[in-house]
């Protein structure tokens, strides 16, 4: 069975040391495996105080979810930019290896939000650029025991990398063993026809892995093929975490990045704990 985690987004952005002190027990109280990290800036938590918290209540931090914000680009950005962003990243491997997380994942390439038309020339080209330009981000975190894991996103939130596809094409060449994909449930329903065929497709190169309801809200209460997705995950061979992924919409910051702009469950609680429930029940058949 796969361990089960959630990312501290469902109650916070962003994350501090005092809202950790709060949350980590009451994670651990429910019975999750596992914690996300989002890192927003590089000073928003402590490392060292953190690893302490999560190893006192029996959790892990399986990743560092990093946030491409405005400004934060690898692609068809200033030289400057670029240079920005991967010192950004680079943090964010430090603190994963600080927590003893095994992957930094995200739309590692461009700002959430950024979208252009491409023609198939001018993709090629950017999709070089993401090589070279994460190439020496992914020698670092494999020199730390961390894996890059490159998100695909919606078609709202960038035209960059969409589908599996796409996004096994644009890292053809970068080795597997440092940049792998992070699969989201919540952006494979929206551009993939099924949810198995791109499971299968990604393989061996899957480094993490975030579910939530098709709407974002708690896994099971949505017409997702959780059974079919399972089992193609399992037919892979990974073996990692899977960690719900929601967002607060009392957040006006988080609200509108993600476009929540209802309540997705009765409370945040609930979604996280109700989303751990179904995610037990089904892997127990």
């Amino acid at each position: 069975m796969f361990p089960i985690g959630v990312n501290t987004w469902v109650w916070e952005s962003p994350l501090s040391d005092a809202t950790l002190a709060e949350l980590i027990p009451r994670i651990a109280g429910w019975g999750f495996d596992a914690v996300e990290i989002p890192m927003e800036q590089a000073d928003d938590i402590d490392a060292g105080r953190t690893a302490e918290l999560l190893a006192a209540h029996g959790l892990a931090a399986v990743a560092v979810c990093a946030v491409t914000s405005a400004g934060r680009n690898l692609v068809a950005a200033p030289a400057r930019q670029i240079r920005d962003t991967q010192d950004y990243l680079r943090g964010c491997v430090d603190l994963a290896a600080r927590l003893g997380a095994g992957s930094v994942g995200g739309p590692l390439y461009a700002e959430v939000g950024r979208t252009w038309r491409m023609d198939a020339a001018e993709r090629a080209t950017v999709y070089r650029e993401l090589r070279e330009n994460l190439a020496p981000v992914a020698d670092y975190a494999g020199e730390r025991g961390v894996r890059l894991a490159v998100e695909p996103l919606n078609r709202y939130e960038t035209s960059v990398l969409n589908t599996v596809e796409q996004a096994l094409t644009a890292l053809d060449g970068l080795p597997a063993e440092t940049v792998g994909l992070m699969l989201d449930t919540y952006h494979l329903n929206i551009e993939e026809r099924d949810l198995v065929t791109p499971v299968l497709a990604a393989g061996g190169r899957i480094a993490h892995v975030q579910v939530c309801a098709n709407d974002r809200g708690a896994p099971g209460a949505d017409h997702l093929d959780w059974p079919g997705f399972l089992a193609a995950l399992t037919k892979t061979g990974y073996r990692g975490s899977i960690c719900i992924e929601s967002f607060t919409a009392h957040n006006d910051a988080i609200a509108v990045a993600a476009s929540i702009w209802r309540p997705l469950a009765e409370t945040q609680d609930a979604l996280a704990v109700d989303g751990l429930a179904f995610l037990r029940r089904i892997q127990a058949g």
